[in-house]
């Protein structure tokens, strides 16, 4: 069963808008391509043509990787949980046992990511450890080395 995920609406529209993108404009792009490329004779050395099937390759895993997530998809409201709590479309600041430096987190869909942030599945150990936790806070979850703690400084 396929799981779950959360994204907000914008997140949402701009995957809609690749996806139809991919399967529309882009699928006829690359069949001109592989049409020209055979025009040039032999597939078996034709560099043109191998280059176009492979491209056309990735956008085919491409188009299936945002028809899966776009069937699944949960639409979050970004102003859920009043920005006191950890909730999927946070941004959190987190500040890990032992360290003084604070980290700030996108909590969500790694189809969510932002430039300047790293993303932290609500699935995952930390994630989940997170989810419902307010500034203060701090919880610890299990990681491969062993159990981590983390103090939650800030939910924007």
């Amino acid at each position: 069963m396929a799981r779950t995920q959360q994204l907000s609406q914008a997140a949402y529209d701009r995957l809609k808008s690749e996806y139809d993108q991919l399967t529309t404009l882009g699928r006829v792009e690359i069949a001109r391509k592989i049409e020209t490329a055979r025009e040039l004779g032999d597939l078996s050395e034709n560099g043109d043509y191998h280059a176009a099937k492979e491209e056309q390759g990735k956008m085919e895993g491409r188009i299936a990787q945002l028809a899966q997530v776009l069937e699944n998809a949960e639409i979050v409201d970004d102003a859920a949980g009043g920005g006191d709590t950890v909730a999927a479309g946070a941004i959190v600041g987190i500040r890990y046992d032992g360290d003084d430096e604070v980290e700030r987190y996108l909590i969500g869909s790694i189809e969510e990511r932002h430039d300047d942030l790293d993303v932290i599945s609500p699935s995952s150990p930390l994630g989940a450890a997170l989810i419902g936790a307010r500034a203060g806070d701090r919880v610890s979850y299990e990681a491969p080395g062993g159990n981590l703690g983390v103090e939650v400084v800030s939910i924007d």
